[in-house]
């Protein structure tokens, strides 16, 4: 199967949807597949792609006002003749937005069939910064997804909210995590001397620096005594929360087998964003053996198993959440507990067998498209 992945960001970008788009086209090489990214240029330049699995297109795009780690696509020639030149079988859209748009209108066009992944929840971040315009950010992800053979949706709340504002032909599918990279066994005392000198229980954040991450509401957590706040990423949001968090610990962007070392050596992980569709880090921190905290509130509904595997806690509310890590730090035992059912929670959704639930889709979408044309 010839595939083109159209995705508004790929590594070296580092977000859920770049990391999605990787794994799915490292998948369907892995599975006989011939797959080709097509993604927005990256200021890393031409050397950019060294270490993708398969070809890359890049088209030309501008840095996002307030905002340049995220890269916004221009209208391009390039999108067509490379879904002709591949001889595309299908279409994988990640996440659709700017690029994707213009990659579902192209597949159209050429009467090749569309998956559609959502991956961003856009009228939350319209809530967020503009503080207006939800409505209309749902006009456009319904009239994208309208417009694929089938859409994806990463947990049932997304799905349900996708179906409630009519887009049609709604799947689920959730998203992998590399048990094997991520694990407790990658847990360092060395590295907990230099993150926690005084023996401080380790409570860490994981992901971009943003407003709609709301990592802010850490404040608290970081008051609590014998406790140190972790703080592992980067973004606009970077300034403000090194005044907001006094006494955290602020790593900046970590990734592959670093990133790991450091999920292990936690204690205790904590999500504060409302908007998440899935949340990946949730998983990986699941992985990792460590008791989640995270808000009741979309993908998370899907992955926290209250009071088994980690506690809900109403969104934005920082008391709650405070109240939360505070129960873990006094009760090793729970920690303990949680931790190991939160690993053998996630151990079966590796990415080879989301993958392969994809490969799934895309194979009925194929014959839903045969069976049409006959």
């Amino acid at each position: 199967m010839r595939v083109v992945i159209v995705t508004e960001s790929f590594p070296p970008d580092v977000n859920g949807v770049a990391h999605c788009a990787l794994q799915t086209a490292r998948h369907l090489l892995a599975r006989g597949h011939d797959p080709l990214v097509l993604a927005p240029a990256t200021a890393a330049g031409a050397g950019a792609d060294a270490d993708a699995p398969c070809p890359v297109v890049r088209v030309p795009s501008l840095p996002l006002p307030g905002y340049p780690q995220v890269r916004v696509a221009l209208p391009s020639r390039r999108l067509a003749a490379t879904l002709t030149a591949h001889r595309a079988d299908l279409v994988h859209l990640a996440s659709p937005f700017v690029l994707g748009v213009r990659g579902m209108a192209a597949a159209r066009r050429l009467r090749i069939p569309a998956v559609a992944v959502y991956q961003t929840d856009l009228a939350g971040y319209a809530r967020t910064y503009l503080s207006t315009g939800e409505a209309a950010a749902w006009r456009r992800i319904r009239n994208v997804h309208a417009a694929a053979d089938r859409t994806l949706a990463p947990s049932t709340v997304s799905l349900r909210d996708l179906e409630a504002h009519g887009v049609p032909r709604v799947r689920l599918w959730a998203r992998g995590v590399d048990t094997e990279r991520f694990t407790p066994g990658r847990r360092e005392e060395s590295l907990r001397r230099t993150l926690a000198p005084g023996g401080e229980l380790l409570v860490g954040y994981v992901g971009r620096l943003a407003a709609e991450k709301h990592v802010e509401l850490l404040g608290g957590v970081c008051a609590l005594p014998g406790v140190r706040v972790v703080v592992v990423g980067d973004g606009p949001s970077g300034p403000g929360l090194r005044s907001a968090l006094p006494g955290a610990l602020f790593l900046g962007r970590r990734t592959g087998t670093e990133l790991a070392r450091i999920f292990a050596s936690l204690d205790v992980f904590a999500h504060t964003g409302p908007f998440e569709t899935f949340c990946q880090t949730v998983q990986e921190a699941m992985a990792s053996g460590l008791p989640v905290v995270a808000p009741a509130a979309g993908g998370p509904l899907d992955l926290v198993d209250h009071g088994r595997t980690g506690f809900l806690v109403p969104p934005r509310d920082p008391g709650a959440l405070k109240e939360a890590v505070a129960l873990l730090a006094a009760d090793p035992a729970l920690r303990a507990r949680q931790g190991a059912a939160g690993r053998t929670a996630v151990e079966g959704r590796t990415w080879a067998a989301v993958g392969d639930e994809l490969l799934g889709h895309y194979g009925e979408v194929l014959r839903e498209r045969t069976a049409v044309a006959a």
